[in-house]
């Protein structure tokens, strides 16, 4: 993924629109610490698709 376009990501489920970090194949809020799965290149970031923090945890841990 582009740098660039990782540049202008963010949380679409925080009023902040915090930014978003690469992590792996997650991109993570650096606010909330939930993430978002990238799946084939492209970032799924719709509401419904977002992984809650504690779960972020465990899956990174891995």
């Amino acid at each position: 993924m582009d740098n660039q376009f990782l540049e202008i990501l963010a949380n679409p489920n925080d009023p902040d629109r915090s930014p978003l970090v690469r992590s792996g194949d997650y991109l993570i809020c650096s606010k909330t610490g939930t993430g978002f799965p990238i799946v084939d290149g492209i970032p799924q970031l719709l509401p419904e698709q977002e992984i809650s923090a504690d779960k972020m945890k465990e899956l990174l841990k891995k």
